[in-house]
């Protein structure tokens, strides 16, 4: 790594991994958002894909328009705001989503409506400043793209694990399911665990090398 790129990634962390919604800060893995529909619903590679289109439909358009209409209004009314806006905005995506997957997204049974109020979404309005819409739009992406990789992830690994296949395809190498439990919440909570271990100690790894190699350039 560059000496002058890892002096400022050091001095600046901790407002990178404030930014950051990916790796250094995503929403499930430091935060515990999402938790519901990730255990639950994204037993699949494919269910997984559902939740993932519906939350690229709704989580940044949610942001945006209740920050736009935040800004006009008072602020005792916030949470009503993002609420009644996630709710507006799940109407169209629930429509097009039954354009993509037909019925299959009645395989998600009520983990789909309950996105309307997963803080992932409305958490934005406990904080008193309005947000820019710039804001509200980049966060929004980053904060979706961070749920969308841990859910693909899950729910790839959940289908692998219980049934030894990914997206309904079997894997010819593998004769049996390793792990029957990952279609079950328990199983999955026990499988987010590991992952969010590894993931962090990933991240203190990364910061520990950033640190470690600026030192070196003083």
């Amino acid at each position: 790594m560059n000496v002058k790129k890892a002096q400022y990634l050091s001095e600046n962390m901790d407002r990178i991994a404030r930014r950051d919604r990916i790796f250094l800060n995503n929403p499930v893995i430091m935060q515990g958002m999402g938790l519901a529909p990730l255990m639950i619903a994204a037993t699949t590679g494919y269910n997984a894909l559902m939740l993932s289109v519906a939350v690229l439909l709704l989580l940044t358009p949610t942001r945006v328009i209740a920050a736009l209409l935040c800004r006009t209004g008072k602020n005792q009314l916030r949470a009503l705001v993002y609420c009644a806006t996630s709710s507006l905005v799940y109407m169209a995506v629930y429509f097009a989503l039954r354009a993509i997957f037909d019925v299959d997204i009645l395989q998600l049974g009520i983990y789909l409506p309950i996105l309307v109020v997963e803080p992932l979404i409305i958490k934005r309005y406990e904080r008193p400043q309005p947000e820019r819409m710039g804001v509200a739009l980049r966060k929004g992406l980053r904060t979706t793209f961070g749920y969308v990789l841990v859910l693909m992830l899950v729910g790839c690994l959940r289908e692998f694990l219980a049934q030894g296949a990914v997206f309904g395809m079997s894997v010819e190498q593998l004769p049996f399911a390793p792990l029957p439990l990952a279609s079950l919440p328990a199983g999955g909570f026990i499988l987010l665990g590991v992952i969010c271990a590894l993931w962090r100690g990933a991240v203190r790894a990364y910061k520990k090398h950033v640190h470690t190699e600026a030192r070196r350039g003083l």
